[in-house]
């Protein structure tokens, strides 16, 4: 008799750029071991390679539209039936897809962090936890530059004009009417302490 499949459980983790998602995520991941598996909204952003280089960098990035949500949504389901799926990987120099993909196999806890995991209801449905982070703008910003200057390759100027003319009003728009639908509200900053916590919750849930 093959053993009855158990479906992972799907956390996701939302908020503003640079509100800290990927640094709570990795923490989970780590503690939870090889219990815990990571996908990340941002790979799903769509190609732009078929654009000039020129053109890619107007694109908006802080609109929900820039997410291929169907690709993301089948490789959720993918997992939610215990299935292997292909990740695709973003490259934010170039703003597009990188030629190779990565096999992900399903985990007991699958952490996903993005800015709009919550928006469509196909989508939020999925989570069976759904954590919100709530960041004050000036620290956002703050991390904002100092992730995109180090591992995205932009200079100063370009980081802060894109916040102020479109991250902070797709923020506004789109990231923060998330809250309603978060089970957990987290202010900026959490200790270590709670994220242990967190953490104990999440394996508690799976092995009930």
């Amino acid at each position: 008799m093959k053993p009855k499949h158990v479906s992972p459980l799907l956390v996701a983790i939302v908020g503003g750029s640079g509100a800290g998602k990927s640094w709570l995520a990795d923490q989970l991941q780590k503690l939870l071991g090889d219990k815990a598996g990571r996908i990340s909204q941002d790979d799903f952003y769509r190609d732009r390679s078929h654009l000039p280089p020129g053109r890619r960098a107007l694109v908006n990035f802080d609109h929900p539209r820039a997410i291929d949500w169907a690709a993301l949504e089948a490789a959720l389901k993918d997992c939610l039936a215990g299935k292997p799926t292909w990740l695709p990987q973003y490259d934010f120099a170039t703003h597009s897809r990188l030629p190779k993909c990565i096999l992900f196999k399903p985990k007991p806890v699958i952490i996903l962090d993005g800015l709009w995991l919550l928006r469509r209801p196909s989508l939020r449905r999925l989570f069976q936890v759904r954590i919100f982070i709530d960041c004050p703008t000036k620290l956002r910003l703050h991390r904002r530059l100092g992730r995109d200057l180090l591992i995205r390759g932009r200079d100063q100027s370009s980081v802060q004009n894109q916040f102020w003319k479109m991250v902070e009003p797709m923020n506004a728009l789109y990231v923060a009417p998330q809250s309603k639908w978060a089970h957990i509200l987290l202010d900026t900053p959490f200790s270590k302490s709670e994220v242990r916590r967190l953490a104990g919750e999440l394996l508690a849930q799976v092995k009930s």
